[in-house]
């Protein structure tokens, strides 16, 4: 009787020695009804390029001196399009990426208009001063209400003046008044956050003859 129970329990051992190794899980597949998000922020989808040109010059070309500071701040006529189709409104931002004010911080600001109605698609040479716009779009620079054109001095090598078109899902609440260039551009930026549908950039080099 013995023996029989010990070659029981022996091939009782011996078969739960022989169980297979167990399979790691299988990789997790993500749902397809999950959301994927892009680059816009917030899950909306990827930020769309769109082509912001001028008449006045070609992309990376010099800027005639009747939109510098010689020729009366006169702002170049601008166009855009392959814009998103959830477009509010736009904002523009132009500046002179060799002027910086001081280490890391802004550089110099020449023209920041916001609340650009979602319909337009060009804005015309020579806009006038004013904080406000007849259509509703907002304006400053670094000396005013107004565009700053450019001024880099003849002495060094020619400045890079980058206009950004941001396309917008909203407008945005920025007063045009009551606080300096600087804080209120520094407002535009922090509340278009998140709201980014579509970008253009054109550039223009200009140094005083």
């Amino acid at each position: 009787m013995r023996l029989a129970l010990a070659i029981v329990a022996l091939s009782i051992t011996l078969s739960a020695g022989q169980q297979p190794p167990a399979q790691p899980p299988a990789p997790a597949t993500p749902s397809p009804s999950q959301p994927q998000r892009g680059g816009g922020g917030r899950g909306r989808g990827a930020i769309q390029l769109m082509t912001l040109t001028s008449p006045a010059w070609t992309d990376g070309g010099q800027i005639p001196p009747k939109y510098s500071q010689a020729g009366g701040d006169i702002s170049p006529a601008l166009a855009w399009n392959n814009v998103p189709d959830t477009a509010a409104a736009f904002v523009l931002v132009v500046h002179d990426l060799d002027a910086p004010i001081s280490p890391g911080t802004d550089d110099l600001l020449h023209w920041l208009v916001w609340n650009i109605p979602g319909s337009a698609r060009a804005l015309p040479e020579h806009v006038p001063q004013g904080a406000s716009l007849p259509d509703g779009s907002r304006q400053i620079s670094a000396t005013g209400p107004n565009y700053r054109a450019p001024a880099a001095p003849a002495s060094g090598p020619a400045h890079h003046y980058v206009f950004e078109l941001y396309a917008l899902d909203a407008q945005i609440d920025v007063p045009a008044v009551g606080a300096s260039p600087a804080q209120t551009r520094a407002a535009v930026m922090a509340a278009i956050a998140g709201h980014v549908r579509g970008k253009g950039v054109f550039t223009g080099m200009f140094k005083r003859p």
